[in-house]
């Protein structure tokens, strides 16, 4: 019987996941066409999600143009395709890179944040406290950081590809001889709006995702300042595997195939 119950957590613990999940989505859809609006609050998280995390976007964008630049100029040079490097970078940062390294980041530097935040509120009774006020926690708490993640992340998925660019130029033509007239050019031609465009569209869904998922693991954070903790682990690594997952999704959707 043990193994039995075993089993059935682990089938049953995923769809109870995905169920909560969704729950919060909806309230949150609820709740974010409702007033009261508190711009404020929208604007104080859209500055710690976002403006907050531009020096760690710029540092890890900079660096993966640089080492991609490194690699691929070795690589192509084996059979003479090296001008090519620009518009592969290009395209390989517009639609993948950019938004999930973005993600990436930002679910580890806010999200994190942001479940530590909420939990401490759940565990020390201040959600409560909202509640007897008669201030709803979700409309409060979960919409404007769930709008700010979905606003800023399209935005720092940008800052993430063209300072990438600017470090694979770096290492291409400074370091590595690349013709910057050509690096330049074949990015240029090669790179177009629907690669930018379904970068966008990932970078806004892994935003609401990454914000979602933070809040939820607060919300429902249980077991003290342990508990805190552990629910903070757990929002980094689901955070972690849904954006790769959904990086999937929303590119089979976009591409119009790979799901059927």
């Amino acid at each position: 019987m043990d193994g039995l119950d075993a089993a059935g957590k682990t089938v049953l613990g995923p769809l109870a996941e995905v169920g909560t999940l969704a729950r919060m989505l909806g309230q949150t859809l609820f709740w974010m066409v409702r007033p009261p609006y508190r711009v404020r609050l929208f604007i104080e998280q859209m500055e710690f999600i976002g403006v907050g995390s531009i020096f760690l976007i710029t540092l890890t964008g900079f660096f993966t143009g640089a080492v991609l630049g490194l690699q691929l100029v070795d690589g192509f040079r084996q059979f003479g395709a090296e001008n090519q490097t620009g518009a592969v970078i290009g395209i390989g940062m517009s639609r993948e890179l950019g938004p999930v390294f973005s993600a990436l980041m930002v679910s580890s530097r806010a999200g994190s944040a942001i479940t530590t935040e909420i939990g401490s509120m759940r565990v020390s009774d201040q959600i409560n406290a909202l509640v007897t006020m008669a201030v709803n926690p979700v409309q409060y708490l979960v919409v404007p950081r769930v709008v700010a993640g979905t606003l800023m992340l399209p935005l720092l998925t940008i800052l993430f590809v063209l300072v990438g660019m600017v470090g694979a130029y770096v290492v291409s033509v400074l370091l590595l001889g690349i013709d910057p007239g050509i690096f330049v050019a074949r990015a240029r031609w090669l790179v177009d709006w629907p690669d930018v465009r379904q970068g966008l569209i990932k970078a806004a869904v892994f935003g609401a995702t990454v914000t979602l998922i933070a809040c939820r693991q607060g919300f429902h954070a249980s077991g003290g300042a342990a508990g805190v903790g552990r629910a903070t682990n757990r929002s980094v690594v689901h955070n972690a595997v849904a954006i790769l997952a959904l990086d999937y999704v929303v590119t089979s959707l976009v591409l119009g195939q790979g799901l059927g």
